[in-house]
């Protein structure tokens, strides 16, 4: 049985789409779902941002046929780990949990991927540098996740 995993930041165009792409490109499908979402309903079937299929597609990664959705109580249910970009999401979706177990399976990305609580920044009101440096950030951190899975 697959390990499934949720990445979620707030408007699921920039950061979590990234994530999702990223971890899904690390990891062996057989081993490892992945897909993303947002707390705030804003970009609800719309692709990523621009700026995120590209840098996506320039390390080789198709991010353009993903699809914004909204996080929901139901995806403690459906997923072992719920990794949040930065600390208000997580906040966010601790407060929809309805017991500790759910609690438990919600964490900061960097923070499980060893960087300490570190939030992963929001580029959205930056330049395309912005993009690159929460790709890079991103990836290190799901390389330590799946190093982790991989033990256990």
């Amino acid at each position: 049985m697959p390990v499934k995993v949720l990445m979620v930041c707030l408007g699921n165009i920039c950061r979590s789409p990234l994530a999702e792409g990223i971890m899904a490109s690390l990891s062996n499908p057989d081993r490892v779902v992945v897909d993303s979402a947002g707390t705030a309903g804003y970009h609800v079937g719309n692709p990523p941002d621009p700026r995120s299929i590209a840098v996506a597609a320039a390390h080789g990664i198709d991010i353009g046929r993903q699809r914004c959705r909204k996080f929901q109580a139901s995806d403690f249910e459906e997923f072992d780990y719920i990794f949040a970009m930065d600390l208000e999401n997580l906040a966010h979706i601790r407060e929809m949990a309805r017991n500790a177990r759910e609690r438990q399976k919600a964490s900061l990305l960097l923070e499980a991927g060893g960087f300490g609580k570190m939030e992963v920044p929001d580029p959205y009101y930056g330049g395309e540098d912005g993009f690159q440096y929460v790709y890079d950030l991103i990836e290190q951190a799901c390389r330590k996740i799946l190093e982790h899975l991989e033990r256990n």
